[in-house]
């Protein structure tokens, strides 16, 4: 299978892990355009470097030779390039949008950037045979071709283990521009060692301690990482955490996720309503036995089931 590989310019999570896992699976049958240097130069840090992998950008599979051509982004710079190409993409091939964008709707993000126009120009002139989509709902059913593609973790990009020294109880290190995290962090910012953490209601980021490879070994040093939605359901820290071997406590993600972590098993969920939120962390606070096990067992899952190049081959077998 041969892939052109349509990109967004700037960073986009969803872009990055799927063409870094086709990367891993397909070496040189997939090529991005237009080239976009973060994926072949060291140019960035986690998590702007998702897509990067050690690889020369030639040779690169021209669009006439190829069997797919997939539009990696809900962004308007990706959709003007397929539009610009579409009638040049030859009859056989099939046409993927990979929608990882926030809305529940198809291309929904493309109305929230003032575009909303280019999906339906790109469905007039060559409509998808298939689209991923990140944020597909539970209570949704887009039909035949649409299939659920939530985050996953690149593990090329996973740090040295730190020490299994653990400096933090309970972190949420979120901003509360979303009514949920401003809930959460109201009922635990004077709690635990949330003041001394930085888990609080108006946060700043330090750009060295909590910024690339060094915010993953700060999850990595919580003895409990909160995560729950921001402008979508799915959330990078969701999978970060579980990645790196922490135990989360987590609002549940009302979207379609194959292979979804298990309540107790990988990870806590609490209830909607953050009810049994201080319940839950206190009780995992005391049981460290058990609260170990389960971030064992989550970190194993999360490298079983989500890692990017499990997405790229879910991608590629669903396409046949």
């Amino acid at each position: 299978m041969k892939i052109v590989f349509i990109v967004h310019q700037g960073f986009d999570y969803l872009q990055d892990l799927s063409y870094s896992g086709l990367k891993k699976i397909l070496g040189t049958n997939i090529t991005e355009y237009p080239w976009r240097p973060p994926y072949h130069l060291p140019l960035k840090r986690y998590p702007k470097n998702l897509g990067f992998s050690w690889t020369p950008p030639h040779p690169r599979v021209r669009l006439k030779d190829a069997d797919v051509v997939i539009v990696g982004a809900a962004k308007p710079d990706a959709f003007h390039t397929y539009l610009r190409i579409a009638a040049h993409i030859p009859a056989q091939a099939k046409a993927v949008f990979i929608d990882g964008g926030d809305r529940a709707e198809i291309g929904g993000d493309l109305v929230r950037l003032g575009a909303g126009e280019l999906y339906h120009k790109a469905m007039a002139i060559r409509p998808f045979d298939y689209v991923f989509k990140r944020e597909y709902l539970r209570e949704h059913d887009h039909g035949a071709k649409v299939f659920p593609l939530p985050f996953s973790f690149n593990f090329t990009r996973l740090p040295r283990r730190v020490a299994a020294e653990k400096r933090y109880d309970v972190a949420f290190w979120a901003s509360n521009n979303v009514p949920i995290r401003d809930q959460v962090l109201r009922l635990i910012v004077d709690k635990y060692d949330c003041a001394q953490n930085g888990t609080t209601l108006h946060q700043t980021f330090d750009p060295i301690k909590r910024k690339g490879v060094n915010y993953l070994k700060e999850l990595q040093r919580c003895r409990i990482v909160l995560n729950f939605r921001g402008g979508g359901w799915d959330t990078m820290r969701y999978w970060e955490t579980m990645a790196m071997g922490s135990f989360i406590i987590s609002g549940e993600p009302r979207i379609r996720i194959p292979h979804q972590p298990i309540h107790e098993k990988h990870l806590i969920y609490c209830a909607d309503n953050l009810e049994d939120l201080n319940e839950r962390i206190q009780y995992y606070l005391t049981h460290e036995h058990q609260r170990e096990r389960i971030a064992a067992r989550g970190s194993r899952f999360i490298r079983a089931f989500h890692s990017d190049e499990q997405r790229a081959r879910f991608i590629v077998t669903t396409i046949g």
